[in-house]
């Protein structure tokens, strides 16, 4: 199990990653999240032993890695271009941390990694043949290959386009799984997170805010930073959140603040919220609205696609108080998502 206890990496003088505490146990894939400049891949770094350390522990298994280099934790690292060797094919590449290491019998292995990232057939190929996401299949095969007891990605996917990405995300959860590998991953993308990892950490100038397992951060971020980062598309305070709390059947405490999901808040022929469409926009698979919502301002709500939404239209609106999450010193209530 990797240990992180208090933590802090300067970068001369100063404060990178600042009095960080986390654990991944064994077979779990943490996702540390954070916008640029944030300290996560310095964290990633730190824990890879390519960053010194300031103070703190990095442990695996209680044990202190101070003074164990790189290449002698037992991890692999794999980052977001996959530096392949160009000049090699697509199995050599796989098989070259197996070569460094003498191991025997190295075709079946290599077979069986190519297998796991669904690139069978692809041995003889070289990495200028091959997709974006071909290569960083081939990549995780290669990180793969000597059973690192933890693999270190560092935005795996950033280089890849939109679609590419999500895509490849699913196969990179179920790759991990399927190998039953213990990994950190650092990404900006929360989407990409929830697709692959088991827990979240959320940093932020240097400092991990919040972490745990991804639902329950997700449906209780720790701050209002924290819930747009994650996705709520607004936070609302005072007389706003406590008028759509009151409309989520929720009590509203002094002080009340609530992150608030695009799709929270719906149209229907009756309901407890008034507004006025401020604008309209069809999507395939409802319309997305800009409402005035009286007493609460401008907010996101959604439509049915047979609904003649138009702006300057007055409706009614209903609230999903599952797409809701209370921030940390207001009224709360269990805001399931059952």
């Amino acid at each position: 199990m990797l240990g992180v206890d208090h933590v802090d990496v300067d970068y001369d003088g100063v404060p990178a990653v600042v009095d960080v505490s986390l654990d991944l146990p064994d077979g779990l894939v943490l996702a540390v999240l954070g916008p640029s400049g944030s300290g996560k891949s310095t964290l990633l770094r730190a824990i890879a032993g390519l960053e010194p350390v300031r103070s703190g522990r990095v442990t695996w298994d209680g044990a202190d890695l101070a003074g164990t280099p790189t290449h002698k934790r037992g991890f692999a690292l794999m980052f977001q271009d996959g530096q392949l060797f160009q000049h090699l094919t697509v199995a050599r590449n796989v098989a070259y941390p197996l070569r460094l290491r003498r191991a025997r019998d190295t075709a079946t292995r290599v077979a069986e990694l190519l297998e796991l990232v669904g690139l069978s057939g692809y041995g003889d190929r070289l990495p200028a043949t091959l997709s974006g996401g071909e290569r960083q299949r081939v990549a995780l095969a290669r990180s793969l290959a000597v059973e690192p007891r933890l693999l270190l990605l560092d935005e795996p996917l950033s280089a890849l386009d939109a679609g590419l990405r999500e895509r490849l995300a699913g196969d990179l959860s179920r790759i991990l799984r399927a190998a039953g590998t213990t990994a950190l991953m650092v990404t900006h993308d929360h989407e990409e997170a929830f697709a692959v990892a088991d827990r979240i950490a959320v940093m932020r100038d240097g400092r991990l805010v919040q972490h745990g397992d991804i639902d329950a951060v997700w449906r209780a971020p720790v701050d209002a930073a924290t819930a747009l980062f994650l996705g709520y598309a607004s936070v609302l305070e005072g007389g706003a959140a406590a008028r759509v709390l009151a409309a989520a059947g929720l009590p509203a405490a002094p002080g009340s603040a609530v992150a608030v999901r695009r799709s929270a808040l719906a149209l229907a022929e009756r309901g407890p919220l008034a507004a006025t469409v401020v604008s309209a926009r069809a999507t395939p698979e409802q319309v997305r609205l800009v409402v005035d919502v009286v007493g609460a301002g401008a907010l996101d709500a959604v439509a049915p696609l047979d609904h003649p939404a138009a702006p300057g239209q007055e409706v009614h609106l209903v609230v999903d108080r599952t797409r809701l999450a209370v921030l940390p010193g207001a009224a709360r209530e269990d805001l399931s998502l059952d």
